[in-house]
């Protein structure tokens, strides 16, 4: 870390924070966090942001290293839909197959990549890598996702999403019929001790909350409402296993699958799992407070299209194919009207 020791030749200085930033050539963000950071003394002391310095005062300033230019991210091209935009935030409705953000495997194909070819501002975000990125869905979860266009957006909507105040509710076929209904789960996540890619419940584990809601009663399977309680990597799909009722299609944690069907139902659920291109669970609906004008969002997005032929499959309805607007005509969406 750099040191600078100047001499104070002003007879005013005016606040310290506003005349390091001039004197330096730094915004008054950076001065202040160094100041902040009890970097700048005169005589050892560190001083207040508020202090006026005294003419012949010695001051030493310790300066933080360059910080690396940022990250650029090749643009990549795919057709996005957006349920909602404006200047602060964008809504879009992920397809399955899209990761979020750049990592090991995905860094030029990504989420990021795609806003970044349609130049869609992107707020820098709180982690290297994501910019924009307020919360996230596996890479074959589909649905409603949302992205933060500048800082004040990303810093609200993080901690609204931190207080429980943004309500994102999925839609999942799942395996055999809930006991009860509704059901809240209740059992702390963490990585799988043995495969680092998967995650599991386990003691010690970050608390985690899923709740759960039967829509819809199938021969094998039910329609689930699930809302989250907190935000774990995998959450629902290792909940909903964890309770013995995986997600159809879950490649990860089937924990059998068709093969727990009783024998007599094992046939049709057979049918059904080949109809799975990928698990059957998508975000649904997204419903917050605008972080800037306060105003109430209410967003949804129906069930897709190659998930439709398994939904049709589990609800042993060929009629469903033909509707448009499949969760509301299962009445999915009906407890919000």
């Amino acid at each position: 870390m750099a040191a600078v020791t100047f001499c104070v030749l002003a007879t005013e200085t005016g606040r310290l924070d506003r005349f390091l930033a001039d004197q330096l050539a730094l915004s008054r963000t950076v001065a202040a966090r160094i100041i902040a950071d009890k970097r700048v003394t005169v005589n050892g002391r560190a001083l207040r942001a508020s202090v006026q310095l005294e003419r012949g005062a010695v001051v030493t300033v310790e300066l933080p290293p360059a910080e690396p230019p940022p990250r650029t991210y090749a643009p990549a091209h795919r057709d996005l839909a957006f349920a909602y935009e404006d200047e602060h935030l964008a809504v879009l409705d992920k397809p399955a197959g899209l990761v979020v953000h750049p990592g090991p495997g995905h860094w030029d194909d990504t989420l990021v990549n795609v806003l970044t070819e349609r130049g869609t501002a992107l707020a820098a975000g709180s982690a290297e890598g994501r910019p924009g990125i307020v919360h996230r869905l596996d890479r074959d979860t589909s649905g409603l996702l949302l992205v933060a266009k500048t800082d004040n957006a990303h810093r609200r909507l993080t901690r609204m999403i931190e207080r429980r105040e943004v309500e994102r509710v999925y839609a999942a076929v799942a395996w055999g019929h809930l006991a009860r209904s509704p059901v809240d789960i209740d059992a702390p996540i963490t990585r799988h001790p043995k495969d680092r890619k998967r995650m599991t419940v386990l003691a010690g584990g970050r608390h985690a909350v899923t709740h759960a809601r039967v829509v819809a009663r199938f021969p094998q399977t039910d329609l689930l409402r699930v809302t989250l309680g907190t935000g774990r990597t995998h959450q629902i799909r290792v909940h909903l296993a964890h309770v013995g009722h995986p997600v159809v299609g879950d490649r990860e944690y089937a924990f059998g699958g068709s093969r727990r069907v009783t024998p007599s139902e094992r046939q049709a659920a057979e049918r059904l799992e080949a109809l799975a291109p990928r698990q059957l669970l998508h975000a649904a609906q997204l419903a917050f407070a605008h972080p800037v004008s306060g105003t109430r969002l209410v967003l949804r997005s129906e069930w897709p299209a190659d998930l439709m032929p398994a939904l049709a499959s589990a609800a042993a309805d060929p009629n469903l194919l033909a509707q448009r607007n499949p969760l509301q005509y299962l009445g999915f969406f009906a407890s919000d009207e």
